[in-house]
């Protein structure tokens, strides 16, 4: 019996690798891994999953690369949001998009706005749902959750029950349902996770590594990820 998928992810990793293999400066790797995105949205609304949350950035990669690295890529990241925004496909097929993580602390005004202005324009979708992680780190998530619930017991002045139903309440991805299968790209003899990436949503999540860096991705290896998910048997702890 195959799995039913839900929601995937993808960690696009190897765009500078992509770019210093050609000779290139890091940032074409990211302009390059952008482009191939928007193929791999496509296939994504084609295969017909509900659910698809793509890594942009994570916090690490807008504070300790280069100020003209970085500036490059929130250049990238504007240009994606107003294509988004504009993009048919996106509204003929009714695709919700959020952006989430702290990029509102590192984005310029005008990348804030591209941003916010993707997502009221498909805030009203329900067929398919796109999450952007921008300055996205799952340790910070994390602790945004404990400081909300302090702050909670300290408004209310008692004690509160802290379960499941709590911690999902709190969390910046908390409105997304768990994660089924997580495909990382650029991994070789490296397989393995960042920044406590959705730590909590993950807790049962299925990988899928592949040595074919991000730009090289193409939408045919991407079906082949999902197919090979279909065809495993998860136990989920039994």
């Amino acid at each position: 019996m195959k799995n039913h998928l839900l929601h995937a992810v993808l960690i696009p990793d190897g765009n500078r690798r992509w770019a210093k293999k050609r000779g290139f400066l890091p940032w074409i790797g990211h302009r390059s891994g952008m482009r191939n995105l928007e193929k791999l949205l496509e296939k994504w609304q084609e295969i017909g999953f509900p659910y698809f949350t793509f890594w942009g950035s994570s916090w690490d990669n807008l504070t300790k690369r280069s100020k003209r690295e970085v500036e490059f890529l929130i250049k990238i990241f504007e240009e994606s949001f107003n294509k988004l925004a504009k993009n048919k496909k996106v509204h003929q097929n009714e695709v919700n998009i959020k952006v989430i993580g702290r990029w509102e602390e590192i984005f310029p005004e005008s990348t804030k706005r591209s941003a916010k202005k993707v997502m009221e324009k498909t805030k009203n979708y329900k067929k398919f749902f796109l999450t952007l992680l921008m300055a996205y780190d799952g340790r910070q998530e994390m602790i945004s959750v404990f400081k909300k619930i302090v702050d909670e017991v300290l408004q209310k002045k008692e004690k509160i029950n802290i379960n499941e139903k709590t911690i999902e309440r709190y969390l910046w991805t908390g409105e997304l349902p768990d994660v089924d299968l997580i495909i990382r790209t650029g991994c070789e003899g490296d397989p393995h996770n960042s920044a406590g990436f959705m730590m909590w949503k993950t807790s049962y999540s299925q990988f899928y590594f592949t040595k074919t860096l991000f730009p090289d991705f193409s939408p045919k290896e991407f079906e082949k990820a999902i197919n090979d998910f279909k065809k495993r048997e998860r136990r989920f702890g039994k």
